[in-house]
C-alpha cells in the first residue's frame, strides 16, 4: 500500500503542478478532479494510469486522433433521475443524447485503433452503450429542443386544433379591424399588441360602439386598446387547447424519463469516464509541454534518473527564455543514500526537490521530464523535511520541529521508503546537532532506506565516505569566479567555500584569517582538501569536455574525407566507363575505315555490304535487349558522364592552349594545293583527293561521298 504524507506533497510543491495541469482540462469536472489528485494507493493503479497517459500522448503524434471528449455535465439530471416521479426537461434530454454520442464515437475509435490504445480501448469496452436511447429521444424531441408534433397522436390533434383556432383568431381580428376602420372608430395606428395579444387601437370617444373587452389605454387616454368580441371567444378556446398541450407534453416527458431512469448508473458512468478522459488528456498535454516520457519501471529498487528537469523551474525558465540545467541521480541497493554538499545557492535544494517531485508525479500517473534511458522504481512511502518549519502557533522552534519530524521518520522509515531531507542537522549547536544528525543517518542507513540529504556538516560527509552503501555528491563550483555551476557531481563531497566566498564579497583578509584560526586546524585542512579536490575535479571536467569536442571535430573531418573519397571513386568509375565506350567507338571507326579503303581499291559493293553487315551483326550480338525506360536512363547517364568528361577536357585543353600560346611557334610555309592532290582536314583522319578548286574552296572526293571544304582547313598528304 503506497502512502505519501500530505506535508511531503506541500514541501515538493506538488499542488502547484496540479494547478498547471488543471488549466489544460476542457471541462469543469476535469479541473476539479485534477485538483483532488493524490498519488495512487497501489502499484497496479500507478501502472494503469501511466499507460493511459502515455497512450494519449501518442495520439498527438499519429493520424489516429481520439475524438473530442468535451461534454456538458449531467450531475443535475442524474440526481433528478434518482428522485421518484420527477421528470427531465427537453434540454436535459438533449444533453443525454450529446453525452451518449460522445461516448459512442470515442468507443468506436478506441476499438478501431486498439493496437495503438490497448489500455484505453480495454477501459472503454467496459462501458455499456444504452440501446435506442438516441433514437428514442430523437423521435420525440427535435434538434432545437422542442417536442415534435407527431410525438403522440393526441399531441398531433391538439396542435392541429391550436393552428385552426389561431387561424380563426387572425381571421376574426382582421374582419373587425376592416369593419371598424371603415367606420373611422380606430386611431391612425389601427392596432397594437397587449399581453401578447393583438388589440384594436380604438379612439376613446367610440369605445362604447366597439364590441369587445378593454385590455388597456394609452398614457394620454385618447386611445383604448380593445380585443374584439369574436376574437375573445376564440382566445378562450385557444387557452384551453394550450393547457391540454402542456399536459400532454408533461405526460410525454414523464414517459420518456421513465424509459431512461433504469439507465441512471450507466449515464453516471458516461460522465465519470469522460471526466477521467479529460484528466488523462490534461496530463498528456502537460507531458507534451515538458517533453516528458514514461521511463522504464523496475521492481529491483534501482532508481536511475538521467537528465531530470524540475517541472516548475523548466516551465518558468521556458517562459523567460532561460535554459534549465538537468541533473542525474542514481540510487540502487549498493548506493542507497546520497549526501549532497556544496555552497549555498548552488542548487542542492532544487536537485533534492526535482527527484522528490518527479517521483510523486510518476506515482500520480503523470509522465516526467527525464532521459528515455532512465530506469525508475516505485516507493511505498516518500517522506520529506524541507525548508524552515518554525511554528509560532505551536510554539515550536525549527530544531524542535525537526526533532519531531525525525521521530516520525524513525517510525515510518524502511527499505521501501524514500526520504528527502534538506539542510540535515541544522537548527541547533553545530557539534551536538551534527552528532545527532549522524546518528539518525546511521539508523536510516541500517534500515536499508533510500534517501537524498543536503548538508554542510563535515561529519556527515565523512560518514558517507566511510559507509559502503552511501555516497557523497557535490554541487560544482567554479574555483576562479566562485560562481555556482548548478551541476551535480557524484562520488565526492563538496566544500562550502565559506572563506573564499567571504573574501569575494569584500570581507577583509585579516578578518577571514582570524576566523580560520578560531576553528580547529583539522577541520580547516579537511575543508581545504575537499575544496582542492573539487577544483581538480572541475579541471578534469573541462579537460574531458575539450577532449570530447576535439574527438567530434576529428570524426567530422574523417567523415568529410570519406565522403570526398567516395565521390572521387565514383568519378573514376564514370571516367572508366566513358573511356571503354570511346575505345569501342574508335575500334568501330578503324574497322569502317579499313572497309572503306578496301572498297576504294577494288570497288566491290557486294563485299562492302557483306563486311558492313557482318560488323553490325557482331556489335549487335554484344548488346542486351533493354526497355525504352532503361534506354532513356542509360542515355541520360552516358550524357551526364560525357558532359562531366567534356568539362574536365575543356579545362585541360584551355590550360594546354594557354601553355602553347606562351611558346612561340615557327611558322612553316603552307604548300599550294592542286587538283588531284591527296588531302585531309587538320582535325580529321579520312584522306580524299581534290576534284576541283574554285573561289578558295575545294571539292574533296572520299570515295563514298564528296564534300566542299575551305582550302585553309586542308593539309597536304601526298602531291599528285
Amino acid at each position: 500500500m503506497i502512502s505519501i504524507h500530505e506535508k511531503t506533497l506541500h514541501d515538493l510543491e506538488f499542488y502547484t503542478v496540479l494547478q498547471q495541469v488543471s488549466e489544460l482540462c476542457i471541462t469543469d469536472l476535469g479541473r476539479l478532479k485534477i485538483l483532488e489528485t493524490k498519488p495512487f494507493p497501489t502499484k497496479e493503479d500507478v501502472l494503469q494510469s501511466l499507460k493511459y497517459t502515455n497512450e494519449y500522448v501518442s495520439s498527438f503524434y499519429n493520424d489516429n486522433r481520439i475524438p473530442n471528449h468535451g461534454f456538458e455535465p449531467i450531475t443535475k439530471e442524474i440526481k433528478l433521475l434518482g428522485i421518484e416521479n420527477s421528470y427531465l426537461e427537453t434540454k436535459s434530454f438533449k444533453k443525454l443524447v450529446s453525452i451518449t454520442i460522445t461516448i459512442r464515437d470515442i468507443s468506436k475509435v478506441l476499438k478501431k485503433f486498439e493496437e495503438y490504445y490497448p489500455s484505453l480501448s480495454k477501459h472503454s469496452a467496459s462501458i455499456e452503450i444504452i440501446p435506442n436511447l438516441i433514437s428514442e429521444i430523437d423521435t420525440i424531441i427535435d434538434r432545437f429542443g422542442d417536442i415534435k408534433d407527431n410525438a403522440t397522436n393526441t399531441l398531433f390533434q391538439i396542435r392541429q386544433s391550436i393552428n385552426s383556432v389561431r387561424g380563426k383568431i387572425n381571421q376574426s381580428f382582421n374582419s373587425a379591424l376592416t369593419s371598424y376602420h371603415n367606420l373611422d372608430y380606430l386611431d391612425d395606428i389601427r392596432e397594437s399588441v397587449v399581453e401578447n395579444k393583438r388589440v384594436l387601437a380604438v379612439k376613446a370617444m367610440y369605445r362604447r360602439k366597439v364590441k369587445g373587452s378593454i385590455l388597456g389605454s394609452s398614457k394620454t387616454g385618447s386611445i383604448v386598446y380593445m380585443q374584439p368580441e369574436a376574437t375573445f371567444q376564440y382566445a378562450r378556446e385557444l387557452n384551453n387547447l394550450e393547457f391540454e398541450e402542456k399536459e400532454e407534453i408533461d405526460k410525454i416527458l414523464r414517459n420518456l424519463t421513465e424509459y431512461i431512469r433504469p439507465y441512471t448508473n450507466t449515464l453516471e458512468s458516461y460522465q465519470n469516464f469522460l471526466t477521467q478522459l479529460d484528466v488523462i488528456y490534461a496530463k498528456a498535454k502537460h507531458a507534451q509541454s515538458l517533453n516528458a516520457i514514461l521511463p522504464e519501471l523496475n521492481e529491483v529498487k534501482v532508481y536511475e534518473a538521467k537528465d531530470a528537469f524540475h517541472p516548475l523551474l523548466y516551465v518558468s525558465n521556458k517562459n523567460e527564455g532561460k535554459k534549465t540545467l538537468p541533473q542525474s541521480i542514481v540510487l540502487h541497493p549498493e548506493n542507497r543514500i546520497i549526501v549532497i554538499s556544496g555552497p549555498n545557492a548552488g542548487g542542492k535544494s532544487i536537485t533534492l526537490k526535482t527527484i522528490g517531485l518527479l517521483q510523486v508525479m510518476l506515482q500520480s500517473g503523470m509522465l516526467i521530464p527525464v532521459h528515455e534511458k532512465s530506469n525508475i522504481c516505485l516507493f511505498d512511502r516518500i517522506i520529506s523535511d524541507i525548508g524552515d518549519n518554525q511554528s509560532i502557533e505551536n510554539h515550536l522552534s525549527t530544531y524542535s520541529y525537526r526533532l519531531k519530524q525525525m521521530n516520525y521518520f524513525l517510525k515510518k522509515c524502511n527499505k521501501n521508503t524514500l526520504f528527502l531531507i534538506d539542510e540535515f542537522g541544522t537548527g541547533s549547536d553545530p557539534e551536538l546537532g551534527g552528532a545527532l544528525a549522524e546518528t539518525f543517518l546511521e539508523e536510516f542507513y541500517h534500515r536499508e532506506a533510500y534517501g537524498i540529504i543536503t548538508t554542510h556538516y563535515s561529519n556527515l560527509k565523512v560518514l558517507a565516505n566511510e559507509l559502503p552503501y552511501m555516497q557523497n555528491a557535490n554541487m560544482m563550483f567554479d574555483e576562479k569566479s566562485l560562481e555556482p555551476m548548478y551541476k551535480l557531481a557524484l562520488g565526492q563531497a563538496g566544500s562550502s567555500f565559506t572563506f573564499e566566498v567571504a573574501q569575494k564579497n569584500g570581507i577583509p583578509y585579516s578578518l577571514v584569517n582570524r576566523a580560520k584560526k578560531k576553528i580547529e586546524r583539522g577541520k580547516v585542512r579537511f575543508d581545504a582538501t575537499i575544496a582542492k579536490l573539487q577544483k581538480e575535479r572541475s579541471k578534469l571536467e573541462k579537460t574531458e569536455r575539450s577532449l570530447k569536442e576535439n574527438e567530434k571535430k576529428k570524426q567530422s573531418e574523417a567523415d568529410k574525407l570519406e565522403e570526398i573519397n567516395a565521390k572521387v571513386q565514383k568519378k573514376l568509375e564514370n571516367f572508366q566507363e566513358l573511356y571503354d565506350s570511346n575505345q569501342r567507338l574508335i575500334y568501330l571507326g578503324q574497322k569502317v575505315n579499313d572497309i572503306s579503303e578496301k572498297y576504294f581499291e577494288d570497288k566491290k559493293k557486294r563485299e562492302l555490304m557483306a563486311e558492313l553487315f557482318k560488323l553490325v551483326q557482331i556489335e549487335n550480338s554484344k548488346r542486351k535487349k533493354v526497355s525504352a525506360k532503361q534506354k532513356l536512363a542509360e542515355k541520360a547517364k552516358e550524357k551526364q558522364i560525357q558532359q562531366e568528361a567534356e568539362k574536365k577536357v575543356a579545362v585541360i585543353r584551355k590550360k594546354k592552349k594557354a601553355a602553347k600560346a606562351k611558346i612561340p611557334k615557327e611558322e612553316k610555309p603552307k604548300p599550294t594545293l592542286k587538283v588531284g592532290d591527296r588531302v585531309r582536314m587538320f582535325d580529321g583522319k579520312a584522306v580524299g583527293s581534290i576534284d576541283s578548286i574554285e573561289k578558295g574552296k575545294a571539292i574533296v572526293n572520299y570515295g563514298f561521298f564528296t564534300t566542299n571544304v575551305n582550302l585553309d582547313l586542308l593539309e597536304l598528304v601526298e602531291s599528285k
